[in-house]
């Protein structure tokens, strides 16, 4: 068995965008297993474990993620990860991946590839919403798709955004109000929230939107009314219901499960689309372990690593 200590040197965002598509591609194409992740509550945070099956790629393997907020208070990460990759004939573990890094990276991706398919334009002004790693990880992947014009970045904390704006070392971002933040063509929110912090009356027709921060139950970034106005497109339906973006206006019954239009996958393989330049868009992600599984094959074949004895 080999351990990946450093699986996410070396990495080409625009190959693992490709990597991502494609798993999404296969989701949409119902080829894949991919049983609903499993959270375990803890009392600052959580943990949930992510199994899946990407026969494409002919991968098998879990990941172990958890999410605790005021981790970076403690020196220490949001969201750490572990994916244990399994031998597809004999179930025999063959890699473990450090995969902390992998998790941003992936996430980053999977933003890509919804702007891609949803962003009306393909020169944007691009709204920050929140700025931690995954923002970065969002602006990084989403430019190898988009000609990013503008980046406007919003924090509670003004210091965090001008620090985030000086680190991206773009000529045109800039710490900014939330409402300047929303007044954009893709919109990106990569908070912890857990009541909405984006306002349906800041956004404007034909924006995007990538609501990244809402994976567990009673998390919510937006407005429920910006839901009622779009068309809202998910990873993965069992998922996003128990804890996306619309969780919690499903449980309030303000926003139905019928109501959403179709999976990323879908509009990856072209049966759902956006049907207008005047139509709001929002993607609902809760991250998928296909997603796990398809940078984790790119990862094995970059990155170094040690044999571990097994059994």
């Amino acid at each position: 068995m080999q351990y990946f200590p450093d699986a996410h040197r070396n990495l080409d965002i625009a190959e693992i965008n490709r990597a991502v598509e494609s798993a999404f591609a296969d989701h949409g194409r119902a080829l894949v297993q991919m049983p609903p992740k499993m959270y375990v509550t803890l009392p600052t945070g959580d943990f949930r474990t992510m199994p899946a099956y990407l026969p494409s790629l002919s991968i098998a393997g879990v990941k172990v993620v958890n999410v605790h907020p005021d981790n970076p208070k403690k020196g220490l990460p949001t969201v750490m990860a572990l994916t244990i990759i399994l031998d597809i004939a004999t179930g025999q573990p063959t890699a473990i991946l450090n995969a902390t890094r992998l998790t941003n990276l992936r996430t980053g991706a999977a933003g890509a590839i919804a702007a891609k398919y949803l962003s009306p334009k393909k020169d944007v002004v691009i709204g920050l919403i929140g700025t931690g790693q995954q923002a970065r990880a969002q602006v990084m992947a989403i430019a190898q798709e988009l000609r990013l014009r503008e980046v406007r970045v919003w924090s509670r904390n003004p210091v965090n955004a001008e620090s985030f704006a000086a680190g991206l070392h773009m000529p045109e971002c800039h710490s900014v109000s939330i409402e300047q933040a929303c007044d954009c063509d893709l919109l990106v929110t990569t908070t912890p929230s857990r009541s909405p912090i984006v306002k349906s009356e800041w956004i404007h027709e034909g924006t995007h939107i990538n609501a990244i921060g809402a994976d567990a139950p009673g998390k919510e970034e937006l407005d429920p009314h910006i839901l009622k106005r779009s068309t809202v497109f998910v990873d993965d339906p069992v998922q996003a219901v128990h804890s996306g973006e619309v969780n919690v206006p499903i449980t309030t019954g303000v926003f139905t499960r019928d109501e959403i239009a179709g999976t990323l996958g879908e509009v990856v393989i072209g049966m759902k689309r956006r049907r207008s330049p005047e139509e709001i868009t929002v993607f609902d992600s809760t991250g998928l372990a296909i997603q796990d599984l398809a940078i984790a094959k790119i990862a094995m074949q970059h990155g170094t690593s040690i044999d571990l004895s097994f059994p």
